[in-house]
């Protein structure tokens, strides 16, 4: 039903809908005028002044699997952050709005008492950190694949809602074999996302992970950072890095850049470790938790290394009987794993939401269809559900719900952002937001553009000269104008 009562005409899920069937039920849908303007001052309100929770984790993209009594814990740990003003101006000094969750396995076979509690420690730079360090799979479960679910509750016992990590491969142990590209789930491509740790003397207790702090590399045993991992040629240098696609191998050059502060490492080949040598004339694919070294590019054996939390470089010795290797220490020897970040962003400042905030929808793709008056945006993700309506900027859109992976709408007229519309030569640009029926605001990072289709030609009069039928002159422009120029963007 429709927020008036009125009943709607229900659509198949998973049916291609004629343009003219989507037009039809469009016509049954109206909504409270005062209601829609109460909401659109407080997405206006919103936009001017964003007030986003997000919550943010990170976690590996395979997991080892336990056998027997062992428990091989997940490296690196599932980690949480919660970030945003929204969470701030919800812990005003009251406990009963202080965070804590819980994460676990989506199985059936996991019950609360596995699941880990996350009690989150404020960060430097106002961040909320909680991490999962003791989850791990056993060889009771015979999965291929699983999703982490976490919980978070306010400490009132209020739910805030349930969020899925993207889905983790279970592997039984580290391939020794050669890798071939075939293989390709395990292999790790150029801009792929990875962890590095270090493990002295392959005990536990002694795990350091490459992280960022302050500006600088650190080798921290406590938080983990994710970086892009890219493929450049062999004679680039730090100021200027040509990237290139395809999968990563051993000996080649590449960059490390923080995906969250962005610092990067000068260029580094990328050598195979075995039993603590780096082997200099393998050039086979790189897989998931193998050990390898990273030896600065232009150097003769310097190589990425820690010592105790710093970061420094280490000076390998040649094997003199074997010149193709080169002696290492245990603080050189990473094992390099494939991460994933998964990112939730919601705002529940429009009302007072007592129900859970997920499933928060994620925007995957657009896709534009149709121009002019009957101009239909296809939004395409996951988590959709009946209660959401598409927003442009601070105005609704005629919203259909079709299956949890796609939305259609009607595109607004670019009247409905400039008063003056009839004379503009320039693109309007707005934000793209999902809201649910009871005000709560789910932001997104793509944007929408409408374009003119001529821009100024210099020394051409800004308008042409009227007509007696001008109205029907501009009415044309303004056809024109919406048929064909809308542009699609998404902003990283």
């Amino acid at each position: 039903m429709d927020p008036t009562g009125e009943a709607v005409p229900q659509i198949a899920p998973d049916t291609c809908t004629p343009l003219a069937e989507v037009l039809l039920f469009f016509l049954f849908l109206r909504s409270n005028p005062d209601q829609i303007d109460l909401l659109r001052d407080g997405v206006r309100r919103y936009l001017q002044l964003p007030t986003d929770q997000t919550v943010l984790i990170l976690h590996a993209k395979v997991a080892q699997k336990s056998y027997g009594n062992e428990k091989r814990f997940f490296c690196p740990p599932p980690c949480v952050y919660l970030t945003g003003p929204g969470w701030k101006l919800k812990d005003l000094g009251e406990s009963s709005f202080h965070v804590y969750g819980y994460m676990g396995l989506d199985s059936t076979v996991s019950s609360r008492v596995e699941s880990q509690k996350l009690n989150f420690e404020e960060q430097p730079d106002s961040k909320e950190f909680g991490c999962a360090k003791a989850l791990y799979i056993s060889d009771s479960d015979k999965r291929k694949h699983f999703q982490l679910v976490l919980k978070l509750f306010f400490s009132n016992g209020q739910e805030i809602g349930t969020f899925h990590s993207k889905l983790i491969k279970v592997i039984s142990k580290t391939s020794q074999k050669k890798q071939s590209l075939k293989n390709t789930d395990l292999c790790i491509s150029s801009g792929s996302k990875v962890s590095l740790f270090n493990r002295l003397r392959s005990q536990t207790v002694s795990t350091r992970y490459l992280s960022v702090e302050g500006g600088a590399f650190i080798a921290s045993a406590k938080q983990w950072a994710a970086f892009t991992l890219h493929l450049a040629d062999e004679c680039c240098s730090r100021g200027e890095f040509p990237l290139r696609e395809g999968y990563i191998r051993y000996g080649s050059v590449v960059q490390l850049i923080c995906t969250t502060t962005g610092v990067t490492l000068p260029p580094l080949i990328i050598r195979k470790v075995m039993k603590q040598y780096a082997m200099l004339d393998v050039d086979e694919p790189i897989s998931q938790l193998h050990k390898c070294a990273f030896q600065f590019q232009g150097s003769k054996g310097m190589y990425l290394c820690l010592s105790t939390e710093k970061v420094i470089q280490f000076q390998a010795s040649p094997c003199p009987k074997e010149a193709n290797r080169e002696l290492l220490n245990d603080g050189s020897c990473w094992t390099i794993i494939g991460t994933e970040t998964v990112e939730y962003t919601f705002c529940d400042s429009l009302a007072c939401i007592q129900d859970p905030v997920s499933p928060v929808p994620l925007i995957i793709t657009l896709e534009l269809t149709g121009g002019g008056d009957v101009a239909m945006l296809e939004v395409q993700g996951d988590y959709f559900h009946a209660n959401l309506k598409v927003w442009f900027g601070d105005v609704e859109a005629e919203t259909m719900y079709r299956n949890p992976k796609s939305l259609v709408c009607v595109v607004p007229d670019v009247s409905a952002f400039s008063s003056d519309w009839k004379w503009l030569r320039y693109p309007i640009t707005v934000p793209l937001l999902l809201i649910r029926n009871d005000g709560l605001i789910y932001s997104s990072s793509f944007t929408f553009t409408y374009t003119p289709e001529q821009s100024f030609i210099p020394g051409q009069p800004v308008l042409p000269k009227m007509t007696p039928d001008s109205d029907s002159l501009l009415d044309s422009i303004h056809q024109e104008f919406t048929r064909t120029n809308f542009h699609l963007f998404m902003q990283s």
